[in-house]
């Protein structure tokens, strides 16, 4: 009797390994499937292996259970759809990381409209930026839509290449290595020669700028504001020629300059003293004088109009606030 009992669950032993192997092998051949490209049918798949078609359902999410703890570990999102229009299961692959196609026409859109670059260089990002999206049909409408833009694409009347020249300039502020460039003057086209601490690149208003304070030279004379604490600005594209030097400078941390700090403060790149200006607007401008100065607050309403305050460096507001109607500078003063 005993004997027999032990037959029994050696037999029933073997039945459960060999179920188990059937399940492993059914498993794995879907899913090698899956990862070929194909397409799933229950019905098939159910015919083919001798199994209820509930059994391959749930064949398919033990599969997708374990990509789902796969994803984490790849940066992939593999996930398992049921395609309508074929009526089974594939697999889709996508990079957590890949723009979606509206992520991607928003940002093409601000490219294209900053005219920052020469096409051609600004034509292999945005190609670049789309070759990104996992779905092609998203890919194939972005391009559509930017199409007419990329076709009618201006380039600025300078047409300098810029990346190189960015990349190097953003090398040496990492480094605090001192420069030394030759720039050409808005006003008379004259090259000068000026050896610089480099701090910061900026854009703006189509333009990258460099940020750098001054060594060698004499700011009473060639300076209206000679004690300005803030950096020069430097339009990167009239930088001609340009050497990083050994040298290196220091400046602490908790003296650092802060680009976001100072492009807070600074309309269209004009310097100029800081100042604290009062502001008289009419209700309907307030939204521009909070999108245009980062700073500004509103103190008060006086009858239909709002009193503002701000803190800007004076030439850059004071060219804006000249085109603006309803809006009047009312009180400012040095900081």
């Amino acid at each position: 009797m005993v004997s027999y009992i032990l037959e029994e669950k050696e037999v029933g032993r073997k039945n459960m390994d060999k179920s188990s192997d059937a399940k492993s092998e059914r498993i794995l051949s879907i899913y090698s499937r899956l990862r070929q490209g194909k397409v799933i049918y229950k019905a098939e798949e159910s015919l083919h292996f001798d199994v209820a078609q509930r059994t391959i359902q749930r064949d398919i999410a033990d599969i997708q259970c374990f990509l789902n703890n796969k994803n984490s570990e790849t940066g992939e999102i593999q996930e398992i759809v049921f395609d309508r229009q074929s009526g089974g299961y594939r697999l889709e692959t996508k990079l957590q990381n890949c723009l979606t196609g509206s992520e991607l026409l928003a940002v093409c859109k601000v490219l294209l409209e900053s005219r920052s670059l020469v096409k051609e260089e600004m034509f292999p990002i945005i190609n670049k930026l789309i070759n990104t999206c996992s779905d092609e049909k998203q890919k194939k409408l972005v391009k559509e839509y930017i199409g007419n833009e990329m076709h009618h694409y201006i380039e600025l009347q300078h047409h300098e290449n810029l990346l190189n020249k960015l990349w190097i300039l953003e090398g040496a502020i990492k480094k605090q290595s001192y420069i030394e460039v030759e720039y050409q003057r808005v006003n008379n086209k004259k090259l000068v020669k000026r050896r610089l601490k480099p701090v910061g690149i900026m854009f703006s208003e189509f333009y990258f700028y460099l940020t750098a304070y001054i060594e060698d030279i004499d700011k009473e004379e060639h300076f209206s504001n000679p004690n300005d604490s803030f950096p020069t600005i430097y339009r990167v594209d009239r930088i001609e020629n340009m050497a990083i030097l050994e040298e290196r400078f220091n400046i602490p941390y908790t003296e650092r300059f802060e680009e976001g700090e100072f492009r807070k403060r600074v309309q269209f790149m004009y310097g100029g003293k800081l100042e604290k200006v009062k502001i008289k607007c009419a209700e309907e401008k307030v939204e521009a004088v909070l999108d245009r100065l980062p700073t500004a607050e509103i103190i008060r309403k006086e009858g239909d109009a709002y009193i503002m305050k701000a803190e800007v460096f004076g030439k850059g507001v004071e060219l804006w606030l000249k085109g603006q109607k309803q809006l009047e500078i009312i009180e400012n003063r040095i900081v």
